[in-house]
């Protein structure tokens, strides 16, 4: 019998080196299936977004309107209002380099007369239910005359018209 293992003595010890091997890989993919993978979110905030863009030319309301991440170049006009005669393809865009000088284009005044309740509400001290309520009582009583006149407006004190005299006009 020992003449028998002698011959196959290199056959056996292969195969048993062969299963520790396999038994070694296949108890590594498991014990690597139980541990899950750690995941880490990034819990910062994505830095706030203020802009301010300055539209003059053949729309209905030109001056600085405030822009929201989403808003595109259309949905600004489409808020201004373009007149019938504006040509829309003739649009020209600037933005100016950080700290740039020079001429900068004079502030607009907002119209009390024409103004929606969107923009008035870019005003300091006027939130959405103020600003509806100037538009309110101008479709109620017709256009303000004097910049005055918004005392009249429900919620307005002196110290807001005060803050925003300067910024308001009613000129049609």
């Amino acid at each position: 019998m020992s003449s028998y293992l002698d011959k196959y003595w290199v056959i056996i010890i292969a195969i048993l080196v062969a299963c520790l091997i396999s038994g070694g890989i296949l108890l590594a993919i498991k014990l690597n299936s139980q541990h899950p993978a750690e995941i880490s979110l990034n819990s910062t905030r994505p830095p706030d977004y203020h802009l301010e863009v300055y539209i003059d030319g053949a729309v209905a309301n030109p001056g600085f309107f405030p822009a929201k991440e989403d808003d595109t170049i259309a949905d600004i006009i489409e808020a201004v209002g373009i007149t019938p005669d504006a040509n829309p393809k003739q649009i020209k865009l600037y933005i100016p380099k950080t700290n740039e000088t020079g001429a900068q284009p004079k502030a607009q005044k907002i119209s009390l007369n024409r103004a929606e309740s969107w923009l008035l509400e870019a005003l300091p001290g006027i939130g959405p239910g103020k600003a509806q309520a100037i538009v309110d009582y101008r479709n109620k009583y017709g256009y303000f005359h004097r910049v005055e006149d918004l005392l009249k407006v429900s919620g307005i004190s002196k110290t807001i018209l005060d803050n925003i005299r300067n910024l308001v006009t009613v000129e049609d």
